[in-house]
């Protein structure tokens, strides 16, 4: 049955992207449904699913947009497996510890692609701090909303 809910979310969030991306421009800019996924899942505490889910999931996303393959999939493992082991490590009982997990979850991802990219790319595009720190705190909202609202 989990694995159920659990692919029923993956398509209820490429169908988020893909709806907020057709509403507007800055959506993508601004939201990251795939690392909210992830960072939820991971706050189970399992970190072999929370790996396996952050690779899965963010190989969708590297489908979906026109960035070179595997950067995402990359990031999403490494920020699935690390935000598992946060998890099991703390105790996140309060919506705004989720808060603080989902949007640590979000910049950890940017790091690590910004970091893939300068490694791997020969000309690696950055996003302007005040974006990461934007879509940090509405991912962080939107994790904490979204926590609160499944009643996890």
């Amino acid at each position: 049955m989990q694995i159920v809910k659990l692919l029923a979310a993956i398509a209820f969030a490429a169908l988020v992207h893909f709806v907020g991306a057709r509403l507007s421009d800055d959506f993508v800019r601004v939201i990251d449904v795939f690392v909210i996924l992830v960072a939820l899942h991971a706050l189970r505490g399992n970190s072999l699913s929370a790996l396996l889910v952050g690779l899965l999931v963010g190989l969708l996303r590297d489908s979906l947009t026109s960035g070179p393959f595997g950067l995402f999939g990359f990031a999403g493992t490494i920020v699935g497996y690390v935000t598992a082991r946060l998890a099991q490590r703390l105790v996140i009982q309060r919506p705004t510890g989720v808060l603080a997990v989902v949007s640590f979850a979000s910049v950890l991802q940017e790091a690590i692609v910004v970091g893939l990219a300068f490694l791997l790319l020969p000309t690696a595009e950055l996003a302007s701090p005040l974006w990461i720190a934007i879509r940090a705190g509405a991912n962080g909202v939107l994790g904490m909303a979204v926590y609160v609202v499944t009643g996890h």
